[in-house]
Protein backbone atom coordinates (compact mmCIF):
# COMPACT_ATOMS: atom_id res chain seq x y z
CA UNK A 1 0.00 0.00 0.00
CA UNK A 2 1.22 3.46 -0.92
CA UNK A 3 -0.15 6.66 0.62
CA UNK A 4 0.09 9.99 -1.18
CA UNK A 5 -0.78 13.21 0.64
CA UNK A 6 -1.66 16.08 -1.69
CA UNK A 7 -2.36 19.69 -0.80
CA UNK A 8 -5.99 19.47 -1.88
CA UNK A 9 -8.47 17.41 -3.89
CA UNK A 10 -7.43 19.02 -7.19
CA UNK A 11 -3.81 18.03 -6.76
CA UNK A 12 -4.85 14.61 -5.47
CA UNK A 13 -7.12 14.04 -8.45
CA UNK A 14 -4.30 15.01 -10.82
CA UNK A 15 -2.08 12.37 -9.21
CA UNK A 16 -4.86 9.78 -9.62
CA UNK A 17 -5.22 10.74 -13.29
CA UNK A 18 -1.48 10.30 -13.82
CA UNK A 19 -1.69 6.78 -12.39
CA UNK A 20 -4.60 5.95 -14.71
CA UNK A 21 -2.75 7.33 -17.75
CA UNK A 22 0.37 5.36 -16.84
CA UNK A 23 -1.71 2.18 -16.55
CA UNK A 24 -3.31 2.85 -19.94
CA UNK A 25 0.11 3.43 -21.48
CA UNK A 26 1.00 -0.03 -20.18
CA UNK A 27 -2.02 -1.75 -21.69
CA UNK A 28 -4.89 -1.14 -19.24
CA UNK A 29 -8.25 -1.46 -20.97
CA UNK A 30 -10.83 -1.58 -18.15
CA UNK A 31 -11.47 1.05 -15.48
CA UNK A 32 -13.61 0.46 -12.41
CA UNK A 33 -15.36 3.72 -11.56
CA UNK A 34 -17.07 5.25 -8.54
CA UNK A 35 -19.70 7.93 -7.97
CA UNK A 36 -20.25 10.57 -5.31
CA UNK A 37 -18.60 13.94 -4.83
CA UNK A 38 -15.07 12.57 -4.29
CA UNK A 39 -14.21 11.53 -7.87
CA UNK A 40 -15.77 14.54 -9.62
CA UNK A 41 -12.46 16.44 -9.74
CA UNK A 42 -10.80 13.34 -11.21
CA UNK A 43 -13.46 13.04 -13.89
CA UNK A 44 -13.07 16.73 -14.71
CA UNK A 45 -9.34 16.15 -15.12
CA UNK A 46 -10.03 13.22 -17.43
CA UNK A 47 -12.43 15.34 -19.49
CA UNK A 48 -9.97 18.23 -19.78
CA UNK A 49 -7.13 15.95 -20.86
CA UNK A 50 -6.28 14.92 -24.40
CA UNK A 51 -6.32 11.23 -23.42
CA UNK A 52 -8.58 9.13 -25.66
CA UNK A 53 -10.86 6.80 -23.67
CA UNK A 54 -12.92 5.70 -26.69
CA UNK A 55 -11.44 2.20 -26.67
CA UNK A 56 -11.77 1.78 -22.89
CA UNK A 57 -14.38 -0.17 -20.94
CA UNK A 58 -15.74 1.08 -17.62
CA UNK A 59 -17.48 -0.87 -14.88
CA UNK A 60 -19.19 1.03 -12.09
CA UNK A 61 -19.28 -0.14 -8.51
CA UNK A 62 -22.95 0.25 -7.76
CA UNK A 63 -26.44 1.58 -8.44
CA UNK A 64 -29.49 2.36 -6.33
CA UNK A 65 -32.28 -0.19 -6.49
CA UNK A 66 -35.45 1.34 -7.90
CA UNK A 67 -33.96 4.25 -9.84
CA UNK A 68 -34.18 4.40 -13.63
CA UNK A 69 -31.09 5.37 -15.66
CA UNK A 70 -32.65 8.75 -16.49
CA UNK A 71 -33.45 9.56 -12.84
CA UNK A 72 -31.16 12.44 -11.92
CA UNK A 73 -30.18 10.70 -8.67
CA UNK A 74 -29.22 7.41 -10.32
CA UNK A 75 -25.57 6.56 -10.68
CA UNK A 76 -25.96 5.90 -14.41
CA UNK A 77 -27.22 9.49 -14.78
CA UNK A 78 -24.32 10.73 -12.61
CA UNK A 79 -21.75 9.00 -14.80
CA UNK A 80 -23.32 10.29 -18.02
CA UNK A 81 -23.36 13.86 -16.71
CA UNK A 82 -19.92 13.86 -15.10
CA UNK A 83 -17.93 11.81 -17.60
CA UNK A 84 -19.41 9.72 -20.40
CA UNK A 85 -21.30 12.48 -22.26
CA UNK A 86 -18.06 14.47 -22.51
CA UNK A 87 -15.47 11.70 -22.67
CA UNK A 88 -16.94 8.68 -24.47
CA UNK A 89 -15.92 5.12 -23.61
CA UNK A 90 -16.32 2.07 -25.85
CA UNK A 91 -18.49 0.27 -23.28
CA UNK A 92 -19.89 1.41 -19.95
CA UNK A 93 -21.47 -0.89 -17.39
CA UNK A 94 -23.62 0.14 -14.42
CA UNK A 95 -25.94 -2.23 -12.50
CA UNK A 96 -29.59 -2.06 -13.60
CA UNK A 97 -31.43 -0.29 -10.79
CA UNK A 98 -34.79 -1.38 -12.22
CA UNK A 99 -33.92 -5.10 -12.29
CA UNK A 100 -36.66 -6.92 -10.38
CA UNK A 101 -34.85 -10.26 -10.17
CA UNK A 102 -31.95 -9.51 -7.83
CA UNK A 103 -30.31 -12.91 -8.26
CA UNK A 104 -30.33 -12.65 -12.04
CA UNK A 105 -29.00 -9.08 -12.00
CA UNK A 106 -26.16 -9.85 -9.59
CA UNK A 107 -25.14 -12.90 -11.64
CA UNK A 108 -25.27 -10.81 -14.82
CA UNK A 109 -22.99 -8.19 -13.30
CA UNK A 110 -20.56 -10.77 -11.97
CA UNK A 111 -20.29 -12.09 -15.55
CA UNK A 112 -19.56 -8.56 -16.79
CA UNK A 113 -16.71 -8.29 -14.28
CA UNK A 114 -15.44 -11.78 -15.12
CA UNK A 115 -15.43 -11.01 -18.85
CA UNK A 116 -13.75 -7.61 -18.35
CA UNK A 117 -11.08 -7.93 -15.64
CA UNK A 118 -10.59 -4.53 -14.04
CA UNK A 119 -7.16 -3.00 -14.54
CA UNK A 120 -7.61 0.09 -12.37
CA UNK A 121 -10.37 0.45 -9.76
CA UNK A 122 -11.22 3.92 -8.42
CA UNK A 123 -12.72 3.97 -4.92
CA UNK A 124 -14.12 6.51 -2.53
CA UNK A 125 -14.77 5.65 1.11
CA UNK A 126 -17.82 6.14 3.30
CA UNK A 127 -17.65 7.56 6.81
CA UNK A 128 -18.26 4.03 8.11
CA UNK A 129 -15.51 2.58 5.91
CA UNK A 130 -17.68 1.21 3.16
CA UNK A 131 -16.23 0.78 -0.34
CA UNK A 132 -18.86 0.51 -3.03
CA UNK A 133 -21.93 -0.13 -0.91
CA UNK A 134 -20.20 -2.87 1.05
CA UNK A 135 -21.27 -1.83 4.53
CA UNK A 136 -19.58 -2.91 7.80
CA UNK A 137 -19.91 -6.66 8.23
CA UNK A 138 -19.69 -7.40 4.50
CA UNK A 139 -17.67 -10.47 3.53
CA UNK A 140 -14.21 -9.83 2.14
CA UNK A 141 -14.94 -12.58 -0.42
CA UNK A 142 -18.30 -11.18 -1.56
CA UNK A 143 -19.37 -10.70 -5.17
CA UNK A 144 -22.14 -8.49 -6.56
CA UNK A 145 -25.18 -8.43 -4.30
CA UNK A 146 -28.29 -6.49 -3.40
CA UNK A 147 -27.41 -4.74 -0.17
CA UNK A 148 -29.46 -2.95 2.47
CA UNK A 149 -27.96 0.45 3.16
CA UNK A 150 -27.16 1.35 6.76
CA UNK A 151 -28.89 4.31 8.37
CA UNK A 152 -25.62 6.24 8.41
CA UNK A 153 -25.29 5.80 4.65
CA UNK A 154 -28.92 6.79 4.10
CA UNK A 155 -28.36 9.87 6.27
CA UNK A 156 -25.21 10.78 4.30
CA UNK A 157 -27.08 10.46 0.99
CA UNK A 158 -30.19 12.33 2.12
CA UNK A 159 -28.69 15.68 1.10
CA UNK A 160 -29.10 14.68 -2.55
CA UNK A 161 -32.85 14.05 -2.25
CA UNK A 162 -35.84 16.29 -1.51
CA UNK A 163 -36.70 14.28 1.61
CA UNK A 164 -35.19 11.31 3.42
CA UNK A 165 -38.09 9.06 2.48
CA UNK A 166 -36.97 9.42 -1.17
CA UNK A 167 -33.53 7.97 -0.44
CA UNK A 168 -33.26 4.38 -1.74
CA UNK A 169 -32.82 1.79 1.01
CA UNK A 170 -31.13 -0.81 -1.21
CA UNK A 171 -28.42 -0.88 -3.86
CA UNK A 172 -26.74 -3.32 -6.18
CA UNK A 173 -23.04 -3.30 -5.37
CA UNK A 174 -19.90 -4.96 -6.63
CA UNK A 175 -18.56 -7.12 -3.79
CA UNK A 176 -15.28 -6.68 -1.93
CA UNK A 177 -13.97 -9.93 -3.40
CA UNK A 178 -14.49 -8.55 -6.91
CA UNK A 179 -12.94 -5.19 -6.01
CA UNK A 180 -9.84 -6.91 -4.63
CA UNK A 181 -9.31 -8.79 -7.90
CA UNK A 182 -8.60 -5.49 -9.67
CA UNK A 183 -4.97 -5.25 -10.76
CA UNK A 184 -4.55 -1.77 -9.28
CA UNK A 185 -6.73 0.09 -6.77
CA UNK A 186 -6.74 3.86 -6.19
CA UNK A 187 -8.73 5.13 -3.22
CA UNK A 188 -9.45 8.86 -2.94
CA UNK A 189 -10.44 10.60 0.30
CA UNK A 190 -10.63 14.32 0.86
CA UNK A 191 -11.71 16.49 3.79
CA UNK A 192 -11.43 16.43 7.57
CA UNK A 193 -14.62 14.35 7.90
CA UNK A 194 -12.73 11.37 6.40
CA UNK A 195 -9.72 11.63 8.74
CA UNK A 196 -10.95 9.17 11.40
CA UNK A 197 -11.97 6.43 8.98
CA UNK A 198 -8.75 6.86 6.97
CA UNK A 199 -6.71 6.30 10.13
CA UNK A 200 -8.71 3.13 10.84
CA UNK A 201 -8.36 1.97 7.24
CA UNK A 202 -4.59 2.42 7.05
CA UNK A 203 -3.39 1.97 10.63
CA UNK A 204 -6.15 -0.06 12.29
CA UNK A 205 -6.73 -3.82 12.29
CA UNK A 206 -8.03 -5.57 9.18
CA UNK A 207 -11.66 -6.17 10.07
CA UNK A 208 -15.04 -6.40 8.36
CA UNK A 209 -16.13 -3.68 10.80
CA UNK A 210 -14.09 -1.35 8.57
CA UNK A 211 -14.53 -2.79 5.06
CA UNK A 212 -11.82 -0.61 3.51
CA UNK A 213 -9.23 -2.03 5.90
CA UNK A 214 -9.06 -5.08 3.60
CA UNK A 215 -6.98 -2.92 1.25
CA UNK A 216 -4.05 -3.53 3.59
CA UNK A 217 -3.98 -7.05 2.13
CA UNK A 218 -3.28 -5.86 -1.43
CA UNK A 219 0.10 -4.68 -2.62
CA UNK A 220 -0.91 -2.50 -5.57
CA UNK A 221 -3.10 -0.02 -3.68
CA UNK A 222 -2.57 3.74 -3.72
CA UNK A 223 -4.49 5.87 -1.24
CA UNK A 224 -4.55 9.54 -2.23
CA UNK A 225 -5.50 12.03 0.48
CA UNK A 226 -5.56 15.75 0.98
CA UNK A 227 -3.90 17.15 4.08
CA UNK A 228 -7.17 17.25 6.01
CA UNK A 229 -8.02 13.59 5.39
CA UNK A 230 -4.46 12.61 6.34
CA UNK A 231 -4.41 14.75 9.48
CA UNK A 232 -4.88 11.91 11.99
CA UNK A 233 -2.36 9.46 10.55
CA UNK A 234 0.51 8.82 12.94
CA UNK A 235 3.09 8.20 10.21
Amino acid sequence: MKVIVAKNNIEGSQKAFELIKSAMDNGAEVLGLATGSTPIALYNTMIDSDVDFSKMTSINLDEYVGLAPDNDQSYRYFMQEHLFNKKPFAKTYVPDGLATDAEAETKRYDKVIEDNPIDVQILGIGLNGHIGFNEPGSSFEGQTSKVALTQSTIDANARFFEKESDVPKFAYSMGIGSIMKSKKIILLAFGEAKADIIKETIEGPITTDVPASVLQNKEDVTIILDEAAASKLSK
